[in-house]
């Protein structure tokens, strides 16, 4: 039985060989939740820029997708919490919640962009899940 144990060494290096890919997955993963986080410098690109990317890399990565539905079920769920607190400012709450919206705008990107380097997909809580 220790030869079987010695034998299963061999499958680890050929898992070696496969995470290439899966890394250009994992970077790209982190890269589309992290392009949310464009809108802080160049204001409608946090909207833009995550679409473009994914666009272009969808085909070549098929691991994307499941990024690109968290990304952008949130640009979407956002954008509506983000009305309805504009609404809501009338009462008051509503710069509460806007405020409240902003910095889950900045937190939950960088937590799927980390979870993404992990070579998870994390689903936003709060999130509307439009894309799935």
């Amino acid at each position: 039985m220790e030869h079987q144990d010695q034998n299963t060494p061999p499958p680890e290096p050929e898992s070696d060989a496969g995470p290439a890919p899966d890394q250009e997955t994992k970077t790209w993963g982190m890269i589309l939740h992290l392009s949310l986080l464009s809108g802080l410098v160049i204001p409608m690109a946090g909207l833009i820029v995550p679409i473009i990317i994914y666009v272009i890399k969808k085909d070549s990565l098929p691991g994307l997708a499941p990024h690109g539905n968290v990304v952008f079920n949130w640009m979407i769920s956002a954008v509506i919490y983000a009305i309805v607190s504009i609404v809501l400012m009338f009462i008051l709450i509503g710069f509460l919640t806007l405020f409240a919206v902003a910095v889950l705008s900045i937190v939950f990107p960088i937590i799927g962009a980390i979870k993404a380097s992990e070579g998870e997909v994390w689903p936003y809580p709060l999130s509307i899940p439009i894309f799935k």
